[in-house]
């Protein structure tokens, strides 16, 4: 290969700018595989990776991308061969190593998942880090007690973006009842019931979040905001409810005080996607490619590296839903 395009990523004069450019293999962080990237996808961590202070890059110029899927190009590791399709999510990938939003990766070895059967380079990205996170976030409430079989009652915030648009449809697939929404604009509405949603909630109607206790409301509460909303519904938890936290769009502190734990038992599941062993990966996506595939029905789109600026802008002022792939 001899150049090829990608999104880079600058800084000057602690002014973040970024574009797309034409770069060569030796832009690229070491790793022992090279990958011909198909798709990538958008994610929270992809905008916040091209402002000026946004606190995922510390070295420029970078690649930005926290995910792919593609084929294996060469491998100085045997694990892979050429022609192989295969999955990267998270570690390091788009933060201090190169990452998705480029027609080439190189890829350290031990970052890298086999494509499950039953699933194609499109459909992986339809996921993506977002439908790890979901799936991440489903299975750590099932270990808690979650199940369809007790119908509980279960909230997902931020319900139409990446995260939670895929947890909705996942949580309807597999046989959930009561599935409550949670809103920020009526329009959403109507988009959050398509993905699963029996119930909608609005913003506003969370109730205040300086209440020790509040009236018990959900039983298992699927959280990707973080923020005054995480606080304001830790409160309203059932007795030894649980309620996994993947996110910080809403903000990064939490208002709370310890009574709901120690009055009612609850549990707050810390999520992260972004270090998951490599030898617990494949499992987790054979679950997603196989019992838990929601990427035909699933809200998403398609676009090109050109029109990456439009979609940064969406997810950065808060117009994003669903999901958006990156093809390459």
């Amino acid at each position: 290969m001899n150049s090829f395009k990608a999104i880079v990523v600058k800084e000057n004069n602690r002014e973040v700018t970024y574009g797309l450019e034409n770069v060569t293999i030796n832009d690229l962080s070491e790793g022992e595989v090279v990958i011909k990237v198909a798709y990538s996808s958008v994610n929270y961590k992809d905008m916040l990776a091209v402002q000026t202070k946004g606190g995922v890059i510390r070295n420029y110029p970078m690649i930005p991308g926290i995910d792919l899927s593609g084929t294996v190009v060469s491998s100085s590791d045997n694990r892979f061969h050429k022609g192989q399709n295969v999955i990267v999510t998270g570690f390091s990938m788009g933060m201090t190593h190169t990452g998705g939003f480029s027609e080439y990766a190189r890829i350290p070895a031990n970052w890298i998942v086999p494509l499950p059967e039953g699933l194609s380079l499109k459909e992986a990205m339809v996921f993506g880090t977002a439908g790890f996170t979901a799936a991440l976030s489903i299975m750590a409430l099932e270990k808690n007690g979650m199940s369809p079989d007790k119908n509980p009652n279960i909230l997902v915030t931020g319900s139409t973006g990446g995260v939670g648009s895929i947890a909705l449809k996942i949580l309807s697939q597999i046989g959930y009842k009561n599935i409550n929404a949670l809103i920020r604009k009526e329009s959403q509405a109507t988009v959050a019931q398509s993905l699963g949603a029996t119930n909608i909630i609005h913003a506003d109607e969370l109730g205040e979040n300086n209440k020790p206790l509040n009236k018990q409301t959900y039983h298992y509460v699927l959280d990707t905001v973080g923020g005054e909303v995480a606080s304001a519904i830790i409160p309203q938890l059932y007795y030894s409810g649980s309620m996994s936290l993947c996110g910080n769009a809403g903000g990064i502190q939490l208002s709370t005080t310890v009574l709901p734990l120690i009055l009612r038992g609850i549990n707050l599941l810390g999520i992260d996607s972004v270090n998951v062993p490599i030898e617990e990966r494949d499992s987790i996506w054979t679950k997603m490619a196989n019992e838990w595939n929601i990427t035909k029905t699933t809200l998403s789109r398609e676009i090109s590296l050109e029109e990456l600026p439009e979609t940064i802008n969406d997810v950065k002022n808060g117009k994003h839903l669903g999901r958006t792939i990156v093809k390459l």
